[in-house]
């Protein structure tokens, strides 16, 4: 599926219908599923999935993560490093250049055909924006 098509199309999930359950504790919804299946991206549930570890061990991001999948460097100050083609980071909040994200885990190779996508994780709920 195209980025144009994809981005269309995500912005219709409103709310879920269903969750779907990780095999690492996380549940997510229709848009994310959605999202995996079009884009061929259940590595970035994956990813996400497995920082939970880590994160969940920081108080201030229980129950709230924003996370972002910033695809080279069009993005203002979210880059990925050398030849890494992408960049995964969780944030607290709206990232800032005075903030330093939670997590960032470098992408060596994607074909993800946007240029960048929010996540929240919410209550260890995977959702797009528009489902919150």
């Amino acid at each position: 599926m195209d980025a144009e098509t994809l981005s269309k199309n995500l912005k219709h999930f409103g709310g879920t219908e269903q969750y779907y359950k990780h095999w690492l504790g996380i549940h997510y919804t229709d848009g994310v599923k959605y999202l995996a299946e079009n884009a061929q991206c259940y590595w970035l549930i994956d990813a996400i999935a497995s920082h939970q570890p880590k994160v969940q061990k920081m108080q201030r991001l229980r129950e709230f993560q924003l996370w972002f999948l910033h695809v080279g460097d069009a993005h203002e100050f979210i880059k990925p490093k050398g030849s890494n083609s992408a960049v995964l980071t969780c944030w607290e909040d709206t990232p800032t250049k005075e903030t330093q994200p939670a997590v960032i885990q470098q992408i060596p190779f994607t074909d993800f055909p946007l240029k960048e996508i929010k996540l929240f994780l919410q209550e260890k709920i995977l959702l797009l924006p528009d489902e919150n």
